[in-house]
């Protein structure tokens, strides 16, 4: 089989669609479907169906899709292998991460770490409810859950804590709550369930079950910009909440503790950039635990 096809083919079948599979290599539309024809004419099957919203891989697209992949690992590999150990690392490393761990920590972090690789390029991105790192959607992912399933390799970064927040414009208007039956007189900002991507992420109840008045928000940052703006009183990560002005801690008998846990494929965690970048965040989470988890 022709890398090149095959290149092709793990592009479209990343993607779904032919164009966004043509962007992403730098080739035109027409290269990438005369690759891809020529694929399947090779192999005697039809590897995709091909619809006018996208490319859907078929029965012999899934069982070539594994295979796919271990070939661009084992290049991938073998291109690390046979440069010098003093050479300059070089390529892209995705790492998915939650919202707030990404604003509030990483985006920070791991822009100081690329700055000592100039050839290294590091892609931040929001976790998805739903994320394949044998597909290469991310090379390294930080999730709330351990997986219970799946070829990886997880290690758990540390545990974090949670607390009810509210600015102190708000609690200077409204007032603040003596207990949490008080915040039955408080507007709660919460998440949207049907966003909550991992189960631990269920602390909405604590204040919704107290309150029938109720902003809800996505989105990690948006329900801090929220509180800080004064809209209501929510759950924040403490970690993120010492670096924003103008927070107060309430209700300090009402609080959460979570974990953060480090996913990688064991394909492509022996590549000598996202090895460095899991050293790297493995060791920056460890030297920064008491912020995670303050007295």
């Amino acid at each position: 089989m022709d890398w090149d096809h095959l290149r092709v083919f793990l592009a479209v079948a990343r993607h779904g669609q032919l164009l966004a599979a043509s962007r992403k290599l730098g080739l035109n539309h027409a290269t990438v479907a005369r690759r891809l024809d020529a694929l399947e004419a090779d192999l005697g099957t039809v590897l995709f169906d091909r619809r006018p919203a996208g490319s859907v891989l078929t029965q012999a697209g899934e069982r070539l899709l594994p295979v796919a992949e271990g070939i661009e690992t084992a290049l991938l590999g073998a291109a690390e292998g046979l440069r010098d150990d003093e050479a300059e690392v070089a390529g892209t490393v995705r790492i998915g991460a939650p919202d707030g761990l990404g604003n509030h920590f990483l985006a920070r972090e791991l822009g100081r770490f690329a700055r000592q690789y100039p050839s290294l390029t590091i892609e931040l991105v929001p976790l998805p409810r739903s994320f394949s790192l044998s597909r290469r959607e991310a090379d390294l992912a930080i999730g709330l859950d351990r997986p219970v399933e799946g070829r990886l390799i997880v290690s758990r970064l540390t545990d974090y804590s949670l607390g009810v927040y509210a600015s102190a414009d708000y609690l200077a208007v409204a007032g603040t709550p003596a207990d949490v039956d008080g915040l039955a007189e408080h507007v709660v900002v919460t998440g949207v369930e049907d966003y909550a991507y991992a189960p631990a992420l269920d602390y909405a109840w604590a204040l919704e079950d107290r309150s029938a008045r109720r902003f809800r928000c996505a989105s990690v940052t948006g329900q801090m910009e929220a509180v800080r703006a004064g809209i209501g009183i929510g759950v924040l990560h403490d970690f993120a909440a010492a670096d924003l002005p103008g927070l107060v801690r309430i209700l300090p008998e009402m609080g959460f503790r979570r974990s953060y846990f480090m996913l990688s494929h064991p394909d492509s965690a022996g590549l000598r950039r996202v090895a460095l970048c899991r050293q790297f965040i493995a060791r920056r989470f460890e030297e920064e635990r008491r912020r995670f988890l303050p007295a």
